[in-house]
């Protein structure tokens, strides 16, 4: 596959990460919590990290954003383009801008100049997904007014869930920032081959600001930001639109979508936890099957007659149109949009297909991330960290070489986005260090884990922050001379 011409060669020089030290182990977790530790490890994963006490998300993106300018030798006065990802905003005014204002006196500090002064700071929310807007917007800006240029896109989020929901082990946090620039050095993004789908599902995964009412923060500033989701509906909406963007993607570069994703080694897909991608990769191929050659449709078929449904009517419902916001009726609780597939999907798994063109082209980074959790916006760019570094160590990648990312956003959207290996691929990835921001742990007890997940005071975490900003203090005043109550003030520690 050839990447769009007609536009500039603009996409990713570098990436860099922050990942808080605070970790639950998921075994440890289902002892504490009697959940079941095999079915955990496959659905799920090994652990995930916790927000410290002292974090936020901006405190997080603004360490993300400084290990990129020093990992990659920025000069703060090119970059023009300073955007913000994430669903975890606790300012409904401020954003990028709280993250420059840290970054900038972090730099002079250092004798460094500030990052430009005729920078734009917009901030993305849509989910998961509002990184990757982030990322197509800095990139519409480097191809126009912000021409010769760099960008930069840090995603950062904080996944919490209620202790006792379903979402509780795919809890999560962290931040990973992207420079973009033309003639990238590390891949080149082809937006004009890219494809994009929308639709509003009312309650998949919903964040209204009157969960924040009557929460007791005597302990803490920290707000709990639990969503109100439906896991079965939220996977079928996940699956819903991850097809429509491959369809819209397929129809714009008039691709044969069974040979497309035959001719792809490397797939990156929004990752909230172990299984949502593969199920999201499976069905989408299953469906690419539908309409392949001969041979595509009679091993389709061979896994229809295994389960006993008929390959008509599997081809049938592949072809419906539905309703999927129609599901969510609390009556009825029918929350499968595809139910053949999803029967056929089971039978695909244990074929040996199902390894080689989903597992194995899942598979660079893969074993990474099952100690990340869900890091919301940045799920996606971690995930394509670990894989770009572990494609360097196994030298997995050529130059000019597609590599397929998929975005998703609850709510309901979905972005399809290739990526093509740039030149310089390998120097870039030698710079990355995600290895590095992942090394550094503290294992929570089961008394540190709830009273960070409840906004309590902790004690015995002995960990002191290098490198990294944290939250110095938070406002209080309310007084008409002078206010600034619940803003935070930080401090970048060295």
């Amino acid at each position: 596959m050839n990447q769009s011409s007609d536009i500039k060669n603009i996409g990713v020089s570098g990436l860099a990460a922050y990942i808080p030290p605070y970790r639950v182990w998921l075994e440890d977790w289902c002892d504490w919590t009697g959940n079941q530790w095999p079915k955990i490890r496959e659905v799920v994963g090994r652990s995930f990290r916790v927000r410290g006490p002292d974090q936020s998300v901006y405190t997080m993106a603004a360490t993300a954003v400084m290990r990129l300018i020093e990992q990659y030798d920025v000069d703060p006065t090119r970059v023009k383009f300073l955007g913000l990802g994430t669903e975890s905003s606790t300012d409904n005014s401020a954003g990028a801008i709280i993250v420059k204002g840290m970054v900038d006196r972090a730099l002079e500090a250092r004798g460094m100049p500030p990052i430009a002064r005729s920078c734009e700071v917009p901030e993305f929310k849509h989910a998961c997904l509002g990184g990757v807007y982030g990322m197509k917007g800095a990139i519409r800006h480097l191809a126009l007014d912000g021409a010769g240029g760099q960008a930069i896109v840090v995603c950062a989020d904080i996944a919490e869930y209620a202790r006792g929901s379903s979402g509780e082990p795919t809890q999560g946090a962290g931040a990973v920032a992207m420079l973009l620039e033309e003639d990238p050095k590390l891949a080149v993004v082809d937006l004009p081959g890219s494809g994009s789908a929308s639709d509003y599902r009312i309650m998949d995964f919903r964040k209204p600001m009157l969960r924040f009412c009557g929460q007791d923060r005597s302990e803490s500033h920290q707000v709990q930001d639990f969503p109100v989701f439906n896991g079965k509906y939220s996977t079928t909406c996940y699956v819903d639109e991850t097809l429509h963007a491959l369809k819209d993607m397929y129809d714009k570069r008039q691709l044969d979508p069974a040979e497309y994703m035959r001719s792809l080694k490397t797939i990156f897909l929004h990752r909230p936890y172990r299984r949502m991608p593969e199920t999201g990769w499976a069905v989408s191929y299953l469906f690419a099957m539908s309409q392949g050659n001969a041979e595509d449709r009679a091993e389709l078929a061979s896994y229809c007659y295994e389960v006993g449904i008929e390959p008509d009517a599997l081809a049938a419902e592949m072809l419906s149109k539905p309703d999927v916001a129609s599901l969510a009726n609390p009556e009825g609780l029918q929350y499968e949009a595809y139910p053949l597939t999803m029967a056929v999907l089971r039978v695909f798994r244990g074929s040996r297909h199902y390894r080689r063109e989903i597992l194995d082209k899942l598979a660079l980074g893969s074993d990474t991330m099952l100690d990340l959790g869900n890091l919301y916006t940045a799920a996606l760019p971690a995930w394509m960290a670990a894989g770009f570094e572990q494609g360097l160590d196994e030298n997995s990648f050529t130059p000019g070489e597609e590599v397929l990312t998929l975005g998703y956003g609850s709510g309901d959207a979905a972005e399809v986005i290739p990526f093509f290996m740039a030149d310089g691929w390998r120097e870039a990835t030698q710079k990355i260090g995600f290895g590095e921001a992942m090394q550094f742990a503290i294992d929570l007890t089961e008394e540190q884990y709830i009273a960070l997940h409840d906004g309590r005071t902790v004690t015995g975490l002995n960990y002191i922050p290098q490198n990294e900003f944290v939250i110095d203090r938070v406002g209080h005043s309310d007084e008409r001379h002078f206010a600034d109550l619940g803003i935070e003030y930080y401090r970048y520690v060295g």
